[in-house]
């Protein structure tokens, strides 16, 4: 039996779990909110073209209005400053969006903490007890945010200082994208930066670290407990949007059963 054959029979006869790690996109899906003078990305919409009338008697479809970096969606290396002449969207190669995954696990500690940070020796503690983290694969930074994901204030959770989200340290983050071997990260809030990163040194370094260095990004995911904290498979292909930034995704992970 060919390799492909069998994962599709282990797919079909569940010996393969598929999890879907997508938030559902709809008007009601959180986005994230920059302040004056900063441009701000639109809510998703449908505009409906025909629904089975005049319009188009035999068929329904839709325009879709929305931004790059709405809902679960990826981050592509020009997405910021530091990778400006890196790769687009429609240029991450395709085999790199199919990729092993493990998930660093802190509800715990952002359910105490909104602005959470993971720190490098967060990391070497977790290899310490799991092993390295893998070559090419991504690191999902799990803190049990997709809960508020329904509710546009709890999941942005700003007061007058800023949003309180949780995220990763500024040395971490530097850390990640230059003495590490992963593909990415993948976080449940609304951008892979905590809230707070505005008032970084550098700011916003999730998105200037590991961008800058080629890296991915992954936001707003789900379900992220329902996977082990190794061994899974991470499939994330976004629209090959030529000049695009980054593009919703539906982000999938196979994991053996």
């Amino acid at each position: 039996m060919s390799v492909l054959q069998s994962f599709v029979d282990s797919v079909r006869g569940g010996g393969i779990e598929v999890i879907d790690l997508t938030a559902p996109l709809s008007q009601e899906t959180p986005i994230l909110q920059l302040p004056e003078p900063f441009g701000n990305t639109i809510p998703f919409r449908l505009e409906e073209i025909s629904r089975y009338d005049d319009r188009g008697p035999a068929w329904y479809w839709n325009d879709i209005h929305t931004g790059e970096h709405t809902g679960t969606h990826f981050d592509a290396p020009v997405h910021w400053v530091t990778a400006r002449d890196g790769q687009d969207v429609s240029q991450v190669p395709a085999r790199s969006l199919i990729a092993p995954a493990v998930v660093l696990d802190f509800a715990a500690e952002a359910s105490k903490d909104p602005d959470f940070l993971l720190q490098i020796d967060h990391v070497k503690e977790w290899e310490r007890a799991n092993g390295p983290l893998p070559d090419g694969g991504w690191l999902l930074y799990r803190t049990g945010w997709d809960t508020r994901s329904g509710d546009q204030a709890a999941f942005l959770n700003a007061d007058a200082s800023g949003p309180h989200t949780p995220g990763i340290s500024v040395e971490c983050a530097r850390w990640l994208a230059a003495e590490t071997p992963i593909l990415g990260i993948g976080v449940e809030t609304v951008g892979t930066d905590a809230g707070a990163a505005h008032s970084f040194d550098p700011p916003f370094p999730c998105h200037s670290f590991l961008l800058g260095a080629g890296k991915y990004g992954l936001t707003q995911l789900r379900n992220l407990d329902r996977l082990p904290v190794t061994g899974a498979v991470v499939v994330a292909p976004p629209l090959p949007i030529v000049g695009g930034s980054g593009s919703p995704v539906r982000v999938l992970a196979l994991v053996e059963r």
